[in-house]
């Protein structure tokens, strides 16, 4: 009987050490959240140019080539850094003089510009090449401003309800204007919005590839877009002075700057699929815009969001203060220590504090830009992605719903509850025998 128990004991203490990862949690398996109140993050240093020609190693397999299709080259760095020669440096850039940058801003590239004028205020690794997320959808817009007539009526497809990713909700056989469309791309960044959208333009190969084109007419020279929606893709990469150069022409258009500047609108519902049993219609909705600078910054006109896991946090917002409006873009951020909108009004609050007129550097006009004609020595982007410290990977658990370890290590727990529970009783049934 004692060896029964002393085993029991043995497997109880085992169960709870794997439960925990270790004996500091030997007696309780589910410890509460850690709370710090050290600093959790270092900004990223940027200063050798790591991502100079190409964007930091994707984490899963979103950019591998489809069987057959090569492995894109990274584009070409120009000579001359677009927007001037200050904008070469990769490190933090700030004009003359001018106060320390604010605290917390955990991005590792940003640009701070004046929409009008187009100065660059003060940056950081501004032609740096990351990812951009959804905040390309800027760029999609500007093209489908171009092209599509915005009060056009389409139905939606099935593929256009099943897009990847984020959506804004539109369903097959549901009717919309490609102005809700829209509002459904910039206010709630919506894949299955960028599919239609897309769908009325050649497909996304063909959308794609009128992005790039804009792009380059535009001088964005660290651009290549993969996908419409932003989704990582095959040599994708963009830059904080290129989604500058987006966001400067994007507001240009009294429409854009309309459907960013919208708080909250009434979005069509969509009706039954006959082909399933006992589907319902469903009912129109309030569709609520996902930049929450635009509720908390005052005098903000709006702005985009992104997030992929390779790209991290994206965002792009502007703010007009005293008739001077500046815009914020910024590149592999992360949520700490405070959330990327925030951030973005710290370094609004920066540039609105600095003189009319203080510069950098300069957003160039369309058609400005030449073909790259040389390159100018880049070092070697590196070969392995850093890993997230623990501060940062509690963070992002927090952020996306939960850990996955976390919920491994308390099943293990229970798990082991069990065999001691039953380990006991039979014991138990073992010294009631005769």
């Amino acid at each position: 009987m004692r060896t029964i128990f002393r085993a029991a004991a043995a497997l109880t203490a085992t169960a709870l050490l794997f439960a925990g990862g270790g004996p500091a949690l030997a007696q309780s398996p589910v410890q509460p959240p850690n709370e710090t109140t050290t600093t959790p993050f270092t900004t990223p240093n940027t200063d050798d140019c790591p991502y100079a020609a190409s964007p930091p190693p994707a984490i899963d397999l979103s950019e591998v080539p489809a069987p057959g299709d090569p492995t894109p080259e990274p584009l070409p760095v120009p000579a001359e850094a677009v927007g001037g020669d200050a904008l070469a440096a990769c490190g933090t850039i700030t004009p003359d003089g001018a106060g320390p940058l604010p605290a917390d801003i955990s991005a590792t590239g940003w640009v701070l510009s004046d929409l009008d004028t187009g100065d660059v205020v003060a940056a950081k690794d501004p032609h740096g090449r990351y990812r951009p997320a959804s905040t390309i959808k800027i760029l999609l817009a500007l093209v489908a401003l171009d092209e599509l007539d915005p009060n056009t009526t389409i139905v939606a497809s099935a593929d256009d309800a099943n897009a990847e990713g984020s959506a804004v909700g539109i369903g097959k056989n549901g009717v919309y204007t490609n102005f809700q469309l829209m509002q459904g791309l910039v206010m709630a960044s919506g894949n299955d919005a960028a599919h239609a959208l897309a769908a009325q333009m050649g497909g996304d190969a063909a959308t794609v590839a009128k992005m790039n084109a804009k792009a380059k007419e535009l001088g964005a020279l660290d651009t290549r877009t993969a996908t419409p929606s932003g989704l990582d893709g095959p040599g994708m990469s963009s830059s904080a002075y290129d989604l500058a150069l987006f966001f400067r022409e994007a507001m240009r258009n009294p429409m854009f700057a309309q459907l960013i500047s919208t708080e909250t609108v009434e979005f069509p519902g969509f009706p039954k699929d006959p082909t399933i049993p006992d589907d319902q219609d469903r009912p129109g909705f309030t569709l609520s815009n996902d930049n929450q600078l635009l509720y908390n910054y005052e005098g903000a006109l709006g702005g985009k969001t992104g997030y992929t896991d390779d790209a991290r946090q994206t965002f792009v917002g502007g703010a007009e203060r005293g008739g001077r409006r500046l815009a914020v873009t910024i590149m592999k951020g992360d949520v700490l220590p405070i959330r990327p909108w925030e951030q973005a009004a710290r370094l609004l609050d920066y540039g609105f504090a600095t003189a009319p007129g203080t510069s950098v550097g300069e957003l160039v006009d369309a058609n400005s830009v030449g073909a790259v004609s040389s390159t100018r020595p880049t070092p070697q982007s590196p070969t392995l992605a850093a890993p997230p410290d623990n501060a940062t990977q509690r963070a992002t658990a927090a952020d996306d719903g939960g850990s996955d370890t976390t919920a491994l290590r308390i099943g293990i727990g229970v798990v082991g509850g069990i065999v001691v529970l039953a380990l006991l009783i039979g014991a138990r049934r073992l010294n009631r025998r005769p």
